[in-house]
């Protein structure tokens, strides 16, 4: 699967990318989601369980003071998602002869360039970059 937005960013389209492909299983799975994006890593696995008891803020850095989470639309949609699978997050390099992270970016690339779409019939992921 692989698609794009206009006007984005490419975290909300690394986002997307996941909650895109986790929507397309059908009923709980164990899943390994392999993703060369930290902010989706470091985000499911450390940020969200914070940002959510602090009413989806975040401290500023070097400031006695919070500001909103960004991409927090987006955020509570991956929440809900993953509630209803078991996932093992995996953070690989990107650009590094990764096979399949290689894919991802040829699909993301074209789906940006050509603002193009797959329903999956075509073996990748959804598109993680912005267009």
């Amino acid at each position: 699967m692989f698609g794009c937005e206009e006007r984005t960013t490419n975290n909300r389209m690394e986002l997307r990318a996941v909650i895109e492909g986790l929507r397309a299983l059908k009923e709980h799975c164990e899943v390994v989601v392999v993703t060369d994006s930290q902010y989706v890593k470091n985000g499911v696995t450390e940020w969200l369980p914070h940002w959510k008891v602090s009413g989806w803020r975040k401290k500023t850095k070097g400031k006695d003071g919070s500001k909103t989470v960004l991409n927090q639309d987006l955020w509570r949609e991956l929440d809900e998602i993953a509630r209803q699978h078991t996932i093992s997050w995996e953070w690989v390099k990107g650009h590094a002869r990764h096979t399949e992270n290689i894919r991802c970016d040829q699909l993301a690339l074209t789906a940006a360039r050509q603002q193009v779409f797959s329903s999956g019939d075509e073996p990748g992921a959804y598109s993680a970059h912005h267009g």
